[in-house]
C-alpha cells in the first residue's frame, strides 16, 4: 500500500526537486512531440491553404527541432548525472541506465538531422518555382524541374517523418521505463 502523504509547506517544498523537473521536462517534450507528430500538422494541413501550410511548417519545425534537442539533451544530464555508474558502463547497452541513455541520444541524433540536415534542405524552391511556372506543384504539365523538386521533397519529407517517429518512438519507451521503474 501506498504511504498516503500530506500536503504541508516541506512536502511542497519538496516536489522543487531534480526528479520532479526531470518528470516536467519529459512531459513537456513528450507532449510537444505527440503533439506536432500527430495532430498540429494535420489539423494546419486541413484548415490553412498550402502556402500558408508550408510557411507555418517552415517556422515551426525549426522551433520544435530545436526545443527537442534542447530538452532531451537536457534529460540526458539528469540522467547521468542520476546514474552514476552510466559513464563506465557506457559500453554496456543491456544494463537499464545505459539503455534509457541511448534511448534519449536516439532522439538527440534523429531530432538533430532534421534540424541540421534534412531541414535545411527542403527549402521553399517549389513555392518559388509555382510562382515563375504560375502552376501548382502537382498539376498537369509542370517543368521537369518541378518534378524533381516534388520527388526530392517527397523523399526528405519521409526521412524527416521517419526520423521524427523513431523519437517519439524511443520517447514513449523512455516513458513507460520510467513509469514502470523510475529515474
Amino acid at each position: 500500500m501506498a504511504h498516503v502523504q500530506v500536503l504541508s509547506p516541506a512536502t511542497l517544498l519538496g516536489t522543487l526537486s531534480p526528479k520532479g523537473a526531470y518528470i516536467i521536462g519529459y512531459s513537456w517534450l513528450y507532449g510537444m512531440s505527440v503533439w506536432v507528430s500527430f495532430f498540429g500538422g494535420i489539423i494546419a494541413l486541413r484548415a490553412l491553404p498550402r502556402h500558408q501550410f508550408g510557411a507555418l511548417q517552415h517556422m515551426t519545425f525549426p522551433v520544435y527541432f530545436s526545443s527537442s534537442i534542447g530538452l532531451s539533451s537536457t534529460l540526458l544530464g539528469f540522467w547521468a548525472y542520476a546514474h552514476p555508474g552510466l559513464l563506465v558502463n557506457i559500453t554496456s547497452p543491456l544494463r537499464a541506465d545505459v539503455a534509457q541513455a541511448y534511448v534519449l541520444g536516439i532522439v538527440i541524433a534523429l531530432q538533430s538531422c532534421n534540424q541540421l540536415v534534412v531541414g535545411p534542405m527542403t527549402s521553399r524552391q517549389r513555392h518559388k518555382l509555382e510562382k515563375e511556372e504560375g502552376k501548382n506543384y502537382n498539376e498537369p504539365g509542370v517543368s521537369a524541374q518541378m518534378k524533381a523538386l516534388n520527388a526530392k521533397f517527397a523523399k526528405l519529407h519521409g526521412i524527416s517523418s521517419l526520423a521524427n517517429l523513431g523519437a517519439v518512438i524511443a520517447l514513449t519507451f523512455h516513458g513507460l521505463w520510467i513509469g514502470s521503474y523510475g529515474l
